[in-house]
């Protein structure tokens, strides 16, 4: 996607990752797959968590493990205690500030999808305990594609089931990955800096970049006020 082209109208969906976007739970995340991939005896570099933001839990602990020699079994056993960690310590979570006063804000103006890379499980839990089960006209997660981000599958099926072109969706995200999945589907992008530094989410292709969920609905709103031909570019 030419980021100097601008749009021909205005967006018509929004496409919201889930981790790092509407729930703070990637140092959740971070604490089950370290503690899991510890009791199997693999230690993993700090520097190397980063590189896993934005994708599966499977593709990291398969990956990590089965460089250790591990078998797809023993991986899988790995994956599943990963689950039971995060699972026990889910009451802990809370929302990413301003995240479900915006998922409502939205609603009213645009379309509104889910693409996550986590678990159905998963899925079904965090927007129950944001209450926000009705909010998302559809719901891509895990169990729904075969390729996780930077591969844009998620993104893709997304906008299949919306019946929508790439170039009139926005998605939010908060990780490189995603990003960059979200660019190699077509979409515009807006990158949340609740995971990554401005300087990354840019560096990966973000069309624009806020640090906050108000910053986002005022560069929004401003867009709708000055009409249809308005493209997202910060000046």
């Amino acid at each position: 996607m030419d980021k100097e082209t601008p749009q021909s109208r205005r967006f018509e969906a929004l496409i919201f990752d889930m981790d790092g976007v509407l729930i703070n739970s990637e140092p959740l995340h971070e604490r089950a797959k370290r503690e899991a991939l510890r009791e199997a005896e693999i230690v993993v570099p700090e520097s190397l968590f980063a590189n896993y933001t934005g994708r599966s839990d499977k593709a990291m602990i398969y990956e990590l493990a089965a460089a250790h020699g591990e078998t797809d079994e023993r991986c899988a056993e790995i994956l599943e205690r990963k689950h039971r960690i995060y699972e026990s310590l889910e009451y802990t979570l809370r929302p990413v500030p301003g995240a479900i006063e915006f998922v409502h804000w939205a609603r009213s103006r645009y379309r509104l999808a889910l693409a996550t890379s986590a678990t159905s499980r998963n899925r079904v839990a965090t927007l129950k305990s944001l209450q926000l089960e009705s909010m998302f006209e559809i719901a891509v997660d895990s169990a729904c594609f075969s390729q996780p981000k930077p591969s844009p599958e998620v993104f893709q099926i997304a906008l299949q089931r919306l019946a929508l072109a790439s170039t009139v969706c926005l998605v939010i995200e908060d990780a490189v990955n995603g990003i960059v999945a979200a660019r190699a589907a077509g979409c515009f992008s807006a990158g949340l800096t609740t995971s990554f530094s401005e300087a990354s989410l840019r560096e990966a292709g973000a069309d624009i970049v806020v640090g906050s969920y108000s910053e986002l609905k005022t560069l929004l709103s401003s867009r709708e006020a000055n009409g249809v031909g308005t493209p997202l570019k910060e000046s």
